[in-house]
């Protein structure tokens, strides 16, 4: 691989010498995964290790990971223990199976497509424009980046799929989203243990209060849609969630159930701000550590985003490169497992039926076969020249296969859009005393947030003077 001539290793835990005993991987499951992998882990194809809950391998070879994920995966199906941690999801496209996952995924697929996706770009960079005039009344203030890029994606959200608005008030839902996703991402001892569901999880009563507003914003979402539905008829704006209540599929006819409709309304909801907001977040991070790189996509900007040609998103090629090489070093998807259902070879090694194969795309994108600065920051692998040479299955921000993420391009497209934007417009530099450091819950978020000083740049832009692509934001639903 290419490395650029600044290029730096970002904050990340050193890989363990040893596996760690049960007591120790207990511990550090429960407060942060990541910190269990060991130098082996990303030096070998495969890492067989007995747990006293499973036989597990760790799986880095991108061909075994292909076989996993793409070639053989009707043998592998989603552990019982995912299934344990993401049981309030059951029912929508993140954890159903066979059928039922085929029928969703028929549904919603072409709300995302790529002329689809492209759509939302109009209403993405209006929302960025308005934080963006937000943050510049606040000029020199620290900001916690990580919370305002939360917002931020929430706010496209309202604007793209989910148009009739969020019911319930932005704050309270962020936070108990916030809340949502530690207590699913937490790794609790008796799930480890494998006791009975009818066993409370220590990880998830906290989280009991915040789950419940959560569900009720949801439904409340939900009922508003129906009754305005019910009031204007053909007049209702065909978002993601008008496709969910209405749709029915071509092959079997049959419709989603209310539990479908609300898991997937969560999930969309959850897991699509939550993936945006820390890609941002972490290409912010790094562009402040990276005087070139910062330079590269402010100077992209300047030209770009100017130019009255639509679509800007394509012809942000260092900045994407950014947000890529970001996704690398920390992909919102930290973790992949699967149970394989018979026995299999995976890189000339036996795979017993019932093992749990693990992929994590944490230890995948810095293994040795990245090359010696694998852990180090250079966007270069991404450029054109460079980023037709990465094994598709060596690099799985949002997983790969039939079951990669629905909305892997909206993410990239709205994140991209997003560093652009803020780049050119602020110098942004982490708070005195603050140390970054990245923990797993479900997704990989900096720990503590991420407060940093927000200054204009007198060159910036305001938001009258974003680009819109020439298309308003009535564009973005589906009629």
């Amino acid at each position: 691989m290419r490395t650029g001539s600044t290029s730096f290793r970002p904050p990340a835990p050193v890989p363990r010498t040893d596996w760690p005993g049960p007591l120790d991987l207990v511990r550090t499951l429960w407060n942060n995964p990541i910190e269990a992998w060991t130098q082996t882990h990303f030096e070998q194809p495969i890492v067989r290790t007995r747990l006293p809950f499973a036989d597990v391998v760790a799986v880095n070879d991108p061909a075994a990971v292909r076989r996993i994920l793409s070639d053989n995966a009707n043998n592998y199906c989603k552990d019982r223990f995912q299934k344990r941690m993401l049981a309030v999801l059951s029912n929508g496209l993140l954890t159903a199976e066979n059928e039922q996952w085929r029928s969703q995924r028929r549904l919603i697929a072409p709300f995302f497509t790529s002329m689809a996706v492209k759509s939302m770009a109009p209403a993405m960079s209006e929302t960025i424009g308005e934080f963006i005039e937000a943050w510049s009344c606040r000029d020199g203030d620290i900001i916690d980046i990580a919370e305002a890029t939360t917002d931020l994606a929430l706010a496209v959200l309202e604007r793209t799929i989910f148009s009739g608005g969020i019911v319930n008030g932005r704050d309270d839902l962020r936070s108990a989203m916030r809340t949502y996703f530690d207590a699913l991402g937490r790794i609790d001892p008796f799930d480890l243990l494998s006791l009975p569901d009818f066993v409370p999880r220590l990880s998830r009563l906290y989280a009991r209060p915040a789950i419940r507003i959560f569900h009720q914003a949801v439904d409340d979402m939900i009922a508003a849609r129906k009754h305005d539905f019910e009031n204007r008829g053909s007049d209702t704006p065909r978002d993601i969630l008008m496709l969910l209540i209405r749709a029915r599929d071509a092959e079997s006819g049959r419709r989603l159930t209310r539990q479908e409709i609300r898991a997937n309304v969560i999930t969309f909801l959850a897991a699509g701000h939550e993936s945006t907001a820390n890609a941002i977040t972490w290409a912010l991070y790094l562009l402040s550590r990276s005087p070139e790189w910062r330079q590269r996509v402010r100077a992209e900007a300047e030209r770009e985003i100017d130019a009255a040609s639509p679509p800007v998103f394509d012809r942000l090629i260092q900045t994407r490169a950014v947000v890529e090489e970001s996704l690398r070093l920390y992909p919102p998807l930290a973790a992949i497992s699967r149970m394989a259902r018979a026995n299999d070879e995976l890189a000339g090694i036996r795979v017993p039926r019932g093992t749990m194969a693990v992929i994590s795309p944490y230890v995948l994108h810095r293994h040795r076969f990245w090359g010696k600065r694998a852990d180090q920051f250079d966007p270069s692998r991404f450029l054109p020249g460079a980023r037709e040479n990465i094994d598709r299955y060596a690099y799985l921000p949002f997983g790969a296969g039939a079951r990669g993420c629905i909305g892997s391009v909206f993410a990239l497209q709205e994140a991209t859009l997003a560093v652009a934007a803020i780049t050119q417009n602020f110098e942004l530099q982490v708070a005195p005393d603050h140390e970054v450091w990245p923990v797993h819950r479900i997704t990989l978020r900096p720990k503590n947030g991420l407060p940093m000083f927000v200054h204009r740049r007198r060159s910036g832009r305001t938001k009258s003077q974003l680009p819109t692509t020439g298309l308003s934001t009535e564009a973005l639903v589906v009629h």
